[in-house]
């Protein structure tokens, strides 16, 4: 999937006075993976694709409804490669603030974040050995 921006409506002058969030969000459309945690505990998993994200929340919709709520961990396909060439994942770690009911909308706190490179799935064949062995004094 491509990374693609999210259609933005113009407010009002007043709702534009009335959003008192400090972070400017960014409409994107990118593949989530999410998790929901209890104790450390995966209780709930699914996928969806994002709405819209800051440097503290993320606005995503799931393809199944959410049912639990909670600590959370979302798995975002970064749609840049780093030096061009190596795929990314960016981790984030935060709570559910937002749930509504039947609605696939969930809306996500970021404490904490982090990038790392994505694993590239290899088909059984494709993989080579390698003629050189390890240089360990044997």
């Amino acid at each position: 999937m491509s990374p693609t921006l999210a259609p933005v409506s113009r407010a009002s002058s007043s709702e534009t006075d009335d959003d008192r969030r400090s972070h400017r969000r960014y409409p994107i459309v990118l593949e989530v993976e999410y998790k929901v945690l209890k104790r450390h505990q995966v209780v709930e998993r699914g996928s969806g694709f994002t709405l819209n994200i800051s440097s503290t929340g993320v606005l995503f919709e799931a393809n199944d409804t959410l049912r639990s709520t909670g600590a959370v961990e979302l798995t975002l396909h970064w749609p840049f490669l780093l030096d061009g060439v190596c795929p990314l994942r960016l981790v984030t770690k935060g709570s559910v603030i937002r749930n509504h009911g039947h609605s696939k909308r969930i809306a996500v706190s970021i404490n904490h974040y982090e990038f790392y490179i994505a694993r590239k799935t290899l088909s059984p064949g494709s993989r080579k050995k390698s003629k050189n062995k390890p240089k360990d004094g044997h």
